[in-house]
């Protein structure tokens, strides 16, 4: 869809109807204002609906890359539009937990539709005194157990492909899928 040369658009607004009271009878002013109206018509309607098109979930598809780029969302090309609408209408919050295990479940959730758990170490800890024993041995590997949101499988390779994309450098990041949730799988 583009938003330029819409055939037959009709203008809300139309010049002709505004001009001073010598021209309303005057022809060549009419057709000349007739013609800027088929220009401006869908420049006046895109103003006129500029809500709509910043609403990821209305927004039409031609426009939804250039929303995703104001937002930073990361979409491939390949995705579902219903996919690719979700992920913009999330990225802003997104964004607040990036690099953490809660914003990898919830990019996993929105990006792939699977539920994920990260195992990613021992733990934080802090201490009065100085020198406090540390929360176990420290870890070079992430865990992430996913499994399907839905009745659908699971994608392994875009799984695998977005928590590479997560996961520290200094990290060796390990995919697990599972058939269902971990309590069911006896873990």
């Amino acid at each position: 869809m583009t938003r330029a040369a819409i055939p037959d658009l009709p203008s809300r607004h139309p010049l002709g109807g505004q001009l001073p009271a010598l021209y309303a009878a005057d022809g060549f002013a009419q057709r000349f204002t007739s013609g800027l109206d088929v220009v401006l018509a869908p420049i006046v309607s895109t103003v006129d609906n500029i809500a709509r098109y910043l609403d990821p979930r209305l927004t039409p598809p031609d426009f939804l890359a250039w929303l995703a780029c104001w937002v930073a969302a990361d979409l491939d090309a390949d995705w579902p539009q219903e996919m690719r609408r979700t992920a913009v209408a999330g990225a802003v919050a997104a964004h607040r937990w990036r690099g953490t295990g809660r914003g990898l479940v919830e990019r996993l959730r929105l990006c792939a539709d699977v539920h994920a758990r990260v195992l990613d170490g021992p733990g934080a800890t802090w201490s009065t005194a100085p020198g406090g024993d540390l929360p176990g041995e420290p870890t070079r590997e992430v865990v992430v157990e996913v499994w399907p949101a839905g009745p659908g499988e699971v994608d392994r390779e875009r799984v695998t492909a977005l928590v590479a994309s997560a996961c520290p450098i200094h990290l060796t990041c390990v995919v697990r899928v599972l058939a269902g949730p971990p309590d069911q799988d006896g873990e």
